[in-house]
């Protein structure tokens, strides 16, 4: 797939995507483009259905991001949309959420407001020493809408969250990992390597159950404990008769590592 970017930089070597907001003189900042850019590059992932198992997504320059550009309703081509479909267009990390593969944020440096809506909407986050998270929207008089409000009191739970979004109180990732906000936090020069190693574990497992193991612990987050059991069983189910479900037992019993392919 032969796609450059204004905002973005990727890299496909299978089975991983690296994915690099390339905005640095404004510190990786989310604009239109860029939100565009990636429903685009995920699209075409998922179309071309290249083999991409897992996605991580950095920043270039000092910051992972820090925000987002100033969104003026009722102007210009926002006069052709409503605020809230002016809104959903600019939507970049509910793109990340619903990415169909795990995607992994490499935090190389302060991931605030928008960039920390970007964190939160990935599956995984490792952190560079020395980075700083949180929301800072509400000293500007606006409210996090792509996902903040939602996900922060998922991960860190509602105290922690109010606390966070109502002082605009940043968290260094050594306590941003004490508090489950980041999985593991690292040297910064040891950052992409450590991301690709989890990429790379993660990918070694069989797609399929990848998918439905993901997909069973985000959409269960909002059922009830009986709907929740029930939709792991299901997939649980479905997952029988797939050919990578046979490949594992056939090297199980064969001892030797299993090749899954997917299907």
């Amino acid at each position: 797939m032969d796609t450059t970017y204004k905002t973005l930089a990727w890299d496909f070597r299978p089975p991983i995507v690296s994915i690099t907001q390339n905005r640095p003189r404004v510190s990786n900042r989310v604009n239109l483009l860029m939100a565009m850019e990636l429903r685009h590059l995920f699209q075409h992932l998922h179309e071309d259905e290249c083999g991409a198992r897992v996605a991580i997504i950095t920043g270039r320059g000092r910051a992972f991001s820090v925000g987002r550009e100033p969104i003026s309703f009722g102007k210009g081509a926002s006069r052709s949309h409503t605020s809230s479909e002016w809104l959903e267009l600019h939507r970049a990390a509910s793109t990340l959420a619903g990415a169909g593969m795990p995607v992994i944020a490499a935090l190389n440096g302060d991931a605030i407001d928008h960039g920390l809506e970007l964190a939160l909407a990935c599956d995984l986050r490792i952190s560079a020493r020395g980075v700083a998270l949180g929301s800072t929207d509400l000293s500007q008089g606006i409210v996090p809408w792509d996902g903040g409000t939602q996900r922060l009191p998922r991960l860190v739970g509602k105290t922690l969250a109010l606390e966070m979004l109502l002082t605009v109180r940043l968290l260094d990732a050594e306590e941003a990992h004490r508090v489950g906000l980041v999985n593991a936090v690292v040297e910064p020069d040891a950052l992409a390597r450590s991301s690709e190693k989890m990429a790379l574990e993660i990918a070694s497992g069989a797609p399929i159950a990848t998918r439905y193991a993901r997909e069973t612990v985000l959409k269960g987050m909002d059922m009830t404990l009986e709907q929740g059991l029930r939709l792991e069983a299901d997939l649980s189910i479905l997952l029988q008769s797939t050919a990578d479900r046979a490949e594992g037992l056939r090297s199980f019993l064969e001892r030797r590592e299993p090749e899954f392919r997917g299907e």
